[in-house]
């Protein structure tokens, strides 16, 4: 899973072409940690039609407000530099996530 910061952001995930998945995550977020796993075995599913990466949000707090991400764990979808779709805190779980991820494959 590419890891991306605020110099890398635009380039993977807004100037990119297709579907991008972005978890936003910190250290001191335990769910974040525990969804991990589930989003690393998501990649290992779907990796072929979505690309995967991960953010985290404590090296990079401006952007993921820029972003919208008021709450972590955010699991968000971006289509061509867009941000489409995204689960977060409750919702975000493996069952919402690959139902998110459906919609877009």
């Amino acid at each position: 899973m590419l890891a991306v910061d605020k110099d890398t952001f635009d380039q993977e995930v807004l100037e990119s072409e297709g579907v991008v998945l972005v978890d936003f995550w910190s250290d001191g977020c335990e769910p974040c940690k525990a969804l991990m796993p589930d989003i690393e075995e998501l990649e290992g599913q779907y990796g072929d039609k979505i690309k995967f990466v991960k953010l985290n949000t404590t090296q990079a707090r401006r952007l993921a407000i820029k972003q919208k991400v008021l709450g972590l764990p955010t699991i968000a979808i971006y289509k061509n530099g867009e941000k489409v779709d995204e689960v977060t805190k409750d919702d975000a779980n493996r069952g919402s996530i690959e139902a998110m991820i459906n919609k877009f494959i």
